[in-house]
């Protein structure tokens, strides 16, 4: 399985297909990440909630690209979480991601969600750097995976990686050796090596490859680190 998960913060419905085409190019990526922000938990505010009209529209929308080699996941930095997943199931996401901070019931809304959506998704939950694991302690017999935010402000492409998810990442590590790790924010040729020895498995990057004037060669240059360090 490829260590990166492009993802893509979109701006507009054609800013979304734009950067799904230019990921499905990449070989070996197998999984992409959609950041959905609603402008309240987290901001500034991604599409559909950029356009608040078009939003109740997104299920009329074509199906994601590539479903026969991608598979999707959909981080929903958003207070309505839930309902908001339908549309990107709709669409042929796979995999939802949680956040524990937006919600004051990360176990229940984890269970309503597997209720409602069915045991064919894989559930993830997320967590703030400033936070402790120990808020998703409870959750964990509800995931597949664990998200540790790399960065101070979430929802935003490009800044700058802040090492105390390492320290998160290390004592998780040590305590649920079996759960897969990934990383989101932050994420860079610099940071990872250092994320990938205190034990996550898979690696969020955004604006590391969007910015890149070779992706191809950026998500190789990762890759190559996966022999380093047992992934």
């Amino acid at each position: 399985m490829s260590l990166v998960v492009p993802a893509v913060l979109p701006s507009s419905r054609a800013d979304l297909e734009e950067k799904l085409a230019l990921f499905a190019t990449l070989s070996p990526v197998r999984r992409v990440q959609i950041d959905v922000v609603d402008g309240t938990f987290a901001s500034p505010a991604s599409w559909p909630y950029n356009e608040p009209s078009i939003k109740s529209d997104l299920m009329l929308g074509k199906m994601l690209p590539a479903l026969d080699r991608l598979e999707y996941e959909v981080d929903l930095m958003c207070v309505d979480a839930e309902d908001a997943a339908a549309a990107w199931l709709a669409l042929g996401a796979t995999r939802l991601t949680f956040h524990a901070e937006s919600t004051t019931n990360l176990p229940r809304l984890l269970a309503d969600a597997r209720d409602r959506y069915g045991s064919f998704i894989a559930f993830g939950a997320a967590v703030d750097v400033a936070n402790s694991p120990a808020v998703i302690e409870s959750s964990l017999g509800e995931v597949e995976y664990v998200q540790f935010m790399g960065i101070a402000h979430i929802g935003r492409q490009g800044e700058p990686f802040d090492r105390r998810v390492l320290e998160r990442v290390r004592a998780f590590r040590r305590r649920h050796p079996d759960i897969p790790i990934q990383v989101d924010g932050g994420v860079s040729l610099e940071s990872a090596p250092a994320l990938l020895a205190a034990g996550a498995t898979s690696l969020v990057v955004g604006s590391a490859l969007l910015r890149a004037d070779d992706p191809s060669a950026v998500v190789a240059a990762f890759e190559a680190l996966k022999s380093s360090y047992g992934v």
